[in-house]
């Protein structure tokens, strides 16, 4: 993409953002997001608008400003690149992926991730100042000698994270987010009252790309989605209860026995390169020992369905 598109892209974000939010229409959401992120924002403003029917013409415009640009230069479709902004919310850094799908399609913001400004990764540049890509001097016939890549692939680190989040086996992930997540669905799994069930979703591209950067150190800045069901069954002669406004607005059928929640995730992660000679690892995940870590994850609920 050429350079100077890239702000005048975050401004038409910052733009059709507010405006779903003071409007609370989901489909000024559809305009401006996409993937992971729009189902988040669609919810979201149907969940406000139930409460408040008139919309929110008071809500506050979003500014991201200090925008720093981060482009790869990619042949075909679909392309993406990152905006690390400044916002009015706080004091984090936001980091906006934005993709497109093709030559007639719009520039959609599809991931979000809230980093300190010091947590926030370096990426490969080359000699133009254009980001690298996983696997892109490799196919171009790069330099030998050049880093492995990253230990997972992106398109299956969701995958590898789901597959840890069902059996907390063969994991590629540092400790913490995966691991805690696991410790506090055992305290629901089977409860005085109700028992849960989770099933958990991979995600992939064209609807939920994993766009990722490469790190100097041949590692990369991974950004994925999940879809995450969790079924509360009530014991005998108990029903099912809802009280949270938001989780009410997102209800449909009718609460008899058990519930289920629907939840989206996006994350972003540093992967870490793969291991080079005999020690390499032979799990077939190439995990090295530091592991994949979260740097930032946001989890929404989406969908709630009584039965």
């Amino acid at each position: 993409m050429d350079k100077a598109e890239a702000p005048r892209v975050l401004k038409r974000f910052t733009d059709g953002y507010t405006a779903a939010y003071r409007k609370l229409d989901p489909a000024l959401v559809d305009r401006v997001e996409g993937g992971a992120l729009a189902e988040i924002g669609r919810a979201d403003v149907t969940a406000q608008r139930a409460a408040t029917p008139q919309g929110n013409p008071g809500y506050p415009a979003l500014v991201l400003d200090d925008a720093r640009f981060t482009i790869p230069k990619m042949a075909g479709w679909p392309k993406f690149f990152v905006a690390d902004t400044r916002s009015n919310r706080d004091k984090n850094r936001w980091l906006v992926v934005f993709t497109r799908e093709g030559a007639q399609a719009p520039w959609k913001a599809s991931y979000l991730s809230l980093m300190a400004e010091d947590k926030v990764p370096r990426f490969a540049l080359d000699k133009d100042g254009y980001a690298q890509v996983p696997g892109a001097a490799r196919k171009s016939g790069g330099d030998a000698a050049e880093p492995a890549g990253p230990a997972v692939a992106p398109e299956a680190v969701s995958g590898a994270y789901t597959d840890y989040l069902r059996t907390g086996q063969g994991s590629a992930f540092a400790p913490g987010a995966p691991s805690l997540i696991r410790d506090e669905r055992a305290k629901l799994v089977r409860t005085p009252t109700f028992w849960t069930e989770y099933i958990d979703t991979p995600e992939k591209a064209p609807s939920f790309p994993a766009p990722a950067l490469s790190t100097p150190d041949g590692g990369a800045l991974v950004f994925f989605t999940a879809h995450h069901r969790e079924k509360r069954t009530m014991a005998k002669g108990l029903r099912p209860s809802v009280s949270d406004p938001r989780t009410k607005a997102l209800l449909s059928g009718d609460l008899q026995h058990a519930v289920t929640f629907t939840r989206v995730s996006e994350s972003a992660v540093l992967v870490p390169p793969k291991k080079s000679g005999p020690e390499k690892s032979g799990s077939g995940k190439g995990a090295s020992d530091g592991g994949i870590v979260f740097l930032n994850r946001i989890e929404s609920l989406t969908v709630a369905k009584g039965e």
